[in-house]
């Protein structure tokens, strides 16, 4: 058959220095069709570089040339507008991270992938990566936990520089620097350490075992000043009854050597698990199956984002492989943070917003 057309919306930092350069590489399949960033000189280079056979920094003139699959890298207050004009446009859509700035974007994508029959993927690196693949079959194939009844999901990572507007993050492409606006301007960040790094965090819990947030109770501090908070921290209402704690925080870069810190741990009404990213190990017990202490190969937990881009691919070619990073899960992600941060700005918690179709 003849290759996929891939075009990219949005090629920043991260787009250059992590899908572009993993795609050239193991993905003869791919053809580099059309790519659009703003900055003219930019986007010269990285049309050159990538053997683009389009550049634009128009978005709708790169669609217009026809897209089988596409990569929407740019700030998150656009990724609705574009990933939404990508599915229309015929392709099957690779949307970075956080997946968009409010819940009510969120399930609109999620529908109009499901009405234009197009996969919709988050760039939720984490879910992919052989450790968690495998703790979360073990978890399934041993039944789960039950109903969850506590839950804690912990995370810290290197974006103190990035988030207080000093600096870039540690693997940034030295071709196209972040633009910093990207992160701490809200009008196109939609927030901070939330967005830019407890997305991956919740991305990774609520894939690995069912439990629904109903209600957010949240305060988030900004200790090196700037615009976006550096530290988030929120008790977690659960369907059922269930409690939780949600909490991040932006970590020296030089402390944590490219690992974050990142724990997701659930009681249920028939085990438990916990899930220790940092120190490559799952910890899981069911009655009736004991007590199972999982260690995998020293950095197994260490992010890589080639899962996504590699999916995407697949599905785009028919295959038959698993999304481990729906739109709807991306959805529910941005619920809960929308409200976060909504109960941080109002002083009270927020419940979770659904979809609209949800009863």
């Amino acid at each position: 058959m003849s290759k996929l057309r891939l075009s990219v919306i949005g090629a920043g930092s991260w787009a250059v220095s992590s899908h572009l350069p993993e795609l050239a590489k193991r993905r003869d399949e791919v053809e580099f069709h059309g790519v659009c960033r703003l900055g003219g000189d930019l986007l010269a280079q990285i049309r050159d570089k990538w053997g683009f056979a389009h550049a634009s920094e128009d978005y709708r003139e790169v669609l217009a040339r026809g897209a089988d699959i596409v990569l929407v890298g740019s700030p998150a207050a656009l990724h609705h507008e574009h990933a939404r004009a990508a599915l229309e446009a015929g392709a099957h859509v690779l949307v970075e991270k956080p997946f968009t700035t409010t819940s009510a974007q969120a399930w609109d994508l999620v529908e109009t992938a499901r009405r234009v029959g197009r996969h919709l993927l988050v760039a939720y690196g984490y879910n992919y990566r052989p450790m968690m693949r495998q703790a979360r079959e073990h978890i399934a194939r041993h039944g789960g936990i039950g109903q969850v009844e506590s839950m804690m999901v912990y995370m810290a990572s290197g974006v103190r520089e990035l988030l207080s507007g000093a600096g870039a993050y540690a693997r940034a492409s030295s071709l196209s620097a972040p633009d910093l606006a990207t992160w701490v301007d809200p009008a196109l960040s939609g927030g901070g350490y939330g967005q830019a790094q407890l997305t991956h965090a919740l991305g990774l819990a609520l894939w690995l075992h069912e439990v629904e947030v109903t209600e957010v109770n949240a305060v988030v501090a900004r200790p090196l000043g700037g615009t976006v908070e550096q530290h988030d921290a929120a008790v977690l209402h659960l369907a059922g009854g269930g409690i939780g704690t949600l909490t991040g925080a932006s970590a020296h870069q030089k402390a944590m050597e490219f690992r974050d810190q990142l724990q997701v741990r659930m009681v249920g009404a028939e085990g438990q698990f916990q899930l220790d990213v940092e120190n490559d190990r799952l910890r899981m017990f069911r009655d009736g199956t004991g007590d199972v202490d999982l260690t995998f190969p020293a950095g197994s937990g260490r992010y890589e984002c080639d899962g996504p881009p590699h999916t995407l691919v697949d599905l785009g070619l028919g295959r038959d492989v698993e999304n481990c990073s729906p739109g709807e899960l991306g959805a529910r992600t941005v619920a809960v943070l929308e409200a976060m941060y909504a109960s941080a700005r109002e002083g009270r918690p927020v419940p979770v917003g659904r979809p609209a179709t949800a009863d």
